[in-house]
């Protein structure tokens, strides 16, 4: 496995990872809690996942797929789009596709589903090893 997630366990939005093609493809899982701590500010009635927070779980899938055990730093997310809210109980499937790599930048599709459909898409560069 490349990298591993240099987060803090409060910060870290990948559960386990399900497929791994080295320099292709990553799927990871998050499983969504109620008890986390994003949850309990993001509208206390209705609790759903924060699109930012999402957005980092679909960078850090990346990163799993394109470190080398090297820091890895979102340089730009293109393209964001948000199809549907992520509630408590949802199973979110994170996958991260290498487009393409030059140098120590890395261009990456990744998209969130749960049950299929997909919550959420977009495209992110990362640099490894060294700051955007």
């Amino acid at each position: 496995m490349p990298g591993r997630l240099p987060h803090g366990l409060s910060f870290r939005f990948i559960d386990r990872v399900l497929e791994h093609v080295p320099g292709v493809k990553i799927v990871a899982l998050k499983n969504v809690t109620c008890g986390e701590p994003q949850m309990e500010g993001h509208f206390p009635d209705a609790p759903a996942m924060p699109p930012a927070f999402l957005l980092e779980a679909m960078t850090q899938t990346a990163g799993l797929l394109v470190s080398s055990g090297a820091p890895t730093f979102l340089a730009q997310v293109r393209d964001v789009q948000v199809h549907r809210p992520v509630l408590p109980g949802d199973r979110l499937t994170l996958e991260a596709n290498l487009l393409q790599g030059f140098g120590s930048l890395h261009r990456c599709a990744v998209k969130a589903t749960v049950d299929g459909n997909i919550t959420c898409q977009a495209e992110v560069v990362l640099s490894v090893g060294s700051e955007p």
